[in-house]
């Protein structure tokens, strides 16, 4: 009898450049997870487990992360569009280059990043761009 893959075993086997959309990981263990410049569009990491992840590259649009655990999580170089992080533990996690934006879809709030309650302690914040972001700015 086959074993079920898992959601990080799923994640961690997709190409490059890969699309994925309205997909649930709420609650997930996903840590120490590898990932290949994926592209996300309506996923959900709510209360996800996400520790020690590598998403270099990825690509987030109007993604929830409400309460996921990124701590010591390398995000060089993401995109997060439109997502809400309010309460996400980015701890320790390489946010080099990374972009925090917007999405048009309407008149603000909606569409912007909520960076609400996130915990940055000892996060690399080198060239972080930030586009509109609520939330911000974020005292450690």
């Amino acid at each position: 009898m086959e074993r079920a893959v898992t959601a990080k075993e799923d994640l961690a086997s997709r190409r490059r450049n890969a699309a994925l959309q309205r997909q649930s990981f709420n609650g997930g263990d996903l840590a120490s997870v590898h990932l290949q410049q994926l592209w996300f569009t309506r996923c959900s990491f709510r209360g996800a487990d996400l520790r020690h992840a590598t998403l270099d590259g990825c690509h987030f649009k109007l993604c929830d992360f409400r309460g996921a655990n990124l701590r010591g999580a390398s995000l060089r170089g993401v995109s997060l569009a439109g997502c809400d992080l309010a309460g996400a533990d980015l701890r320790e996690a390489d946010l080099t280059g990374a972009r925090f934006g917007q999405v048009l879809t309407g008149i603000p709030p909606h569409g912007l990043t909520n960076a609400t309650g996130i915990k940055l302690d000892n996060a690399v914040l080198r060239d972080l761009e930030l586009d509109q972001v609520i939330g911000w700015p974020i005292a450690k």
